[in-house]
């Protein structure tokens, strides 16, 4: 088999080392580039599996090179690390980025993204944005367990700013609740899509998903720990095991924890949840 081959663009050259030695693996042969100009030199010389752009010394700027490098070899995966803004998370994803850190780069979470992005065979279109505005974001994300673990990236980088723990609450909480919906409401099922709206006010923000499922009882989830009895804690995995499910079903649970206010419709397709500031 034929090693992945990787480009990291940094004007860094320390950031060169911290990214190798996060990235290295047997079967992957990583080569490096100082600024942009050398990145797209070395794109239109061969194909790279993916790239991990950062910002140079000389204004080609992280942006420019993702827009650059996809009209180059638009078959190219793109992760984006640069400062953290969120007007430069969305217009990364946007412009199509595979995802988008801002620094200082989080080791463990941008290898286990790159790894995804390796693996995956089909990618361009599972995250589609239909409003951009930072107070008002909506997208549609394809029902594939991937695309939910990108949109989690993304939404992390829209709410980083956040006081305290509040934006690894909100992304924790919106993980688990984009997973159920795609995983329960759409099936797994590629062609289905999850709507997501992230409302952000100057008193709290609101994240709203839709699933295309036909919708759940709150009071008949047996395999899930918020219906567990209250002497039997561990009730649902019993039920999981069982009916054969991956274990799990804390979602729900824990998602109640992570917020201020969680609300299901009738139907049991739709959730909101509310985190205050």
């Amino acid at each position: 088999m034929n090693p992945r081959r990787l480009l990291l663009v940094d004007g860094d050259p320390s950031v060169h080392e911290q990214l190798t030695g996060l990235l290295k693996r047997d079967d992957r042969h990583i080569l490096t580039a100082s600024d942009g100009v050398e990145a797209i030199d070395r794109l239109r010389e061969s194909a790279f599996d993916l790239v991990v752009a950062g910002p140079d010394r000389n204004g080609f700027d992280e942006l420019k090179l993702l827009r650059r490098a996809l009209a180059v070899r638009p078959e190219t995966r793109v992760i984006v690390t640069g400062s953290q803004d969120p007007v430069r998370a969305i217009a990364a994803l946007r412009w199509g980025a595979y995802a988008y850190f801002h620094t200082p780069i989080p080791g463990s979470a941008l290898a286990d993204m790159a790894q995804q992005a390796l693996d995956s065979s089909s990618w361009r279109d599972e995250i589609r944005l239909v409003s951009a505005r930072p107070e008002w974001i909506a997208l549609e994300v394809r029902a594939k367990l991937e695309a939910a673990e990108r949109t989690t990236q993304f939404v992390r980088e829209v709410e980083a700013g956040l006081p305290g723990g509040a934006c690894e609450n909100v992304a924790a909480a919106f993980r688990e609740l984009l997973m159920n919906a795609v995983e329960h409401g759409g099936r797994l099922d590629p062609r289905k899509h999850i709507r997501v709206a992230l409302i952000r006010s100057a008193r709290a923000i609101l994240v709203h998903i839709h699933d295309p499922g036909r919708g759940f009882s709150m009071d008949r989830l047996p395999h899930a720990a918020i219906s567990n009895p209250a002497d039997s804690p561990i009730h649902h995995v019993e039920v999981r095991a069982e009916q054969g499910q991956r274990p799990g079903g804390f979602g729900i649970l824990m998602s109640r924890n992570m917020v201020d206010e969680l609300r299901y419709n009738e139907r049991g397709n739709e959730v909101l949840f509310i985190k205050y500031l």
